[in-house]
């Protein structure tokens, strides 16, 4: 894709995101996802992290929402979690084998098919598709025929589980980040994980270093080359891709759409 398609493409997406960002949130779910299944604590519920901690890390100070470095900011929303994060997918890594783990209902790995991917889930839950979500790129709501399937996988995500894909995906998975990054590194693979909170992780922050950072540092100790990204909904919507030492981004950055004023 040239420069010039990536941004007409990108400011496309911001201006249909902005304009859906501006309705009022609907009283009653639509189907579009539902709230990360989460068998230590169902309640748990993550929320975002405040911009003064992420003014004291390392690698993800430039993603404070009044940093001005990356995309314009946009009002954060509830949904489009899954539309917003295969986005980024599509927009910085080559298609290829991806497995979503936690992935819930599958909407990841759905939308993942469509742009070119073989998407597999790996959840012990196993729940049907939504049966519609809604298209950022047109604002239309798309329903999901009943006839359609999603591969998966019916248990807990385990090392060996990864042998057949070259990105392992984790957004809010809990308790298996480290293992996630730990596996990718062993198996030369890429991983790129939304991390809801440190619940059940065999990692221990050192005194003063935020729990996204030391994963972002452990990540780096395993080898592993990390970029720090942000999207825009609400709750934790920072993320890390993190994939083996001197292995380039697969596309590059797209060039940020223009402001309003310009």
């Amino acid at each position: 894709m040239s420069k010039r398609k990536d941004r007409i493409r990108s400011g496309a997406l911001y201006e249909s995101v902005l304009e859906i960002a501006r309705r009022p949130e609907p009283s009653a779910p639509d189907g579009n996802e539902s709230a990360p299944f989460n068998p230590v604590n169902p309640a748990h519920e993550a929320g975002p992290i405040p911009d003064e901690l992420l003014a004291a890390t390392s690698d993800f100070g430039g993603l404070r929402s009044d940093s001005g470095a990356g995309p314009r900011e946009l009002p954060k929303m509830k949904k489009f979690r899954f539309q917003l994060l295969s986005h980024w997918i599509t927009e910085h890594v080559t298609p290829g084998r991806v497995a979503d783990i936690g992935g819930g209902k599958g909407l990841l790995a759905y939308l993942l098919n469509g742009a070119g991917w073989r998407a597999t889930v790996i959840d012990p839950l196993s729940q049907p598709l939504p049966t519609k979500y809604r298209d950022l790129s047109t604002g239309r709501q798309v329903r999901i025929p009943a006839t359609e399937r999603v591969n998966r996988i019916a248990a807990p995500f385990r090392p060996e589980l990864a042998q057949d894909f070259d990105l392992l995906v984790a957004l809010h998975a809990h308790g298996c980040n480290i293992q996630i990054l730990e596996t990718a590194a062993a198996l030369e693979r890429a991983a790129l994980l939304l991390p809801c909170c440190i619940i059940g992780e065999p990692l221990t922050p050192p005194p003063g270093v935020h729990w996204l950072q030391s994963v972002a540092d452990h990540a780096k100790g395993l080898g592993l080359d990390v970029t720090p990204f942000r999207l825009n909904f609400k709750g934790q919507n920072i993320g890390l891709y993190a994939r083996p030492a001197a292995t380039p981004m697969a596309l590059s950055l797209p060039t940020p759409p223009p402001s309003a004023a310009d």
